[in-house]
Formats: C-alpha cells, structure tokens, sequence
C-alpha cells in the first residue's frame, strides 16, 4: 500500500523538475547540467523514475497476491511480464555513465571532448532504445491482465480496475516515439497515479479486517 503511494509521489516530484527544468537534448547538455548541478542532471536522466519503478513492481506483487486466487495462471504470466520488463528497463537508464562521462568531460581537451560526446550521444540511444521499449509494452501487458482480473473479483472496486485500463491504454505509445509518444507518457501518468492511490485504498480495506481481528483476539494466558 504505502509502495503505491510513493510511486506516486516520486512520479509527481519527477513531473515538476520536469516542467520546471527541462533535460537538455543531447548530451553536451547534459555534461553540462551534470557538472553543474550533479543532483539534477541524475534525475534528469530518470533518477528518480528508478525509484518509482521498484516501488511499482512492489505494487504489482502486491496485486499478484490479492488475485492469486482469481487465476494462478493469468497471475504468473502477468508477473513474467512485469520481472522481464522490469529487468529490461533497469538495463536501460544510464546516470552513473553519463555523470562518469560528465566528468571526464570537465577535465578533457577540446579533441577528447568531441569523442566524449560521440560516447554519451551512444549512452542516450540505448537509454530510450529497444530495452526501453520492452519494459514499455511488458508493462502495458503487467497491467493490463491485473486491471481485467479485477473486475471478477469484490476485492477491488470497479473505479480501480477501470483506471488501470485507461492506464494501460495510453501505455501502447511509448515515450520514445516522438511527440506523440510523450503526450501518451505525459497522460498515462494521471490515471496510473489514480489507479494507483486506489489499489492502496481497496488493499487497506482488505487487511483492515483482519488488523482489526488481530487487535480484539483475546490474548492467550500464561
């Protein structure tokens, strides 16, 4: 429950020094900006959306277990989907590279700067390159069959399953392919972060339940 809520809340600190400090769009300037300001320049380069990520996964183990009963089958291959792309996004980010770059390039000539920056032009590539895509539509997949299986079982509520959906829909355009693909990124955050905040909500009401029976069983004497 609380790894869906700061997913979300990485994803919102991720969006604002999004909008309010844009990455740089090759990698001189992200050289500079990692020199500059080391702190921004990693999260620039998906620091935090690692983060957010892990936490993610969490959530799906999470979900894996409240549906395990639904259907074991459609539960474990969901869970494929989602260790494999998860294990092919984690290969993609590349900020311990580009700051290893970055200060290589703070101490290079002008003739060394020029092949640094041919290097970390290659390090952006396989950054949003095919890895990236994997995890992308891996994920979609992850989702998708946990947002179908929600709606045969009263554990999770209709709204919730219905935003995964919607989710997982604006999830087929990955953030790679062009504008478009950056417009779907930016609006499948909304209803993710919804779906999410509701996952945590119908999750604490199922263990409720049973804290509350932990709490009032009598205690065994000695």
């Amino acid at each position: 429950m609380w790894a869906a809520l700061a997913s979300v809340a990485f994803i919102v600190v991720q969006v604002g020094i999004f909008l309010a400090w844009p990455p740089p769009r090759d990698s001189r300037g992200f050289f500079e900006l990692l020199l500059d300001n080391p702190v921004l320049g990693v999260v620039a380069l998906d620091g935090l959306y690692i983060l957010s990520n892990l936490l993610a996964f969490l959530l799906y183990l999470a979900l894996a277990v409240a549906l395990w009963r639904v259907s074991r089958s459609a539960v474990v291959i969901a869970l494929a989907f989602g260790v494999l792309g998860m294990a092919a996004y984690m290969a993609s980010p590349r900020p311990v590279e580009m700051l290893s770059l970055a200060t290589a390039y703070g101490q290079a000539s002008d003739a060394e700067r020029v092949a640094l920056i041919a290097v970390g032009d290659g390090m952006l590539a396989t950054w949003t390159g095919t890895a990236f895509d994997v995890y992308y539509f891996f994920n979609l997949a992850t989702l998708l069959i946990f947002a179908i299986l929600m709606f045969r079982t009263p554990v999770f509520r209709r709204s919730t399953a219905i935003f995964g959906l919607i989710a997982a829909a604006l999830m087929a355009v990955p953030s790679n392919f062009g504008m478009a693909g950056v417009v779907f990124a930016l609006l499948s955050l909304v209803p993710w972060a919804v779906f999410a905040v509701l996952v945590a909500r119908d999750l604490r009401r199922l263990v409720a339940p049973s804290e509350r029976g932990a709490v009032n069983a009598p205690g065994r004497g000695g």
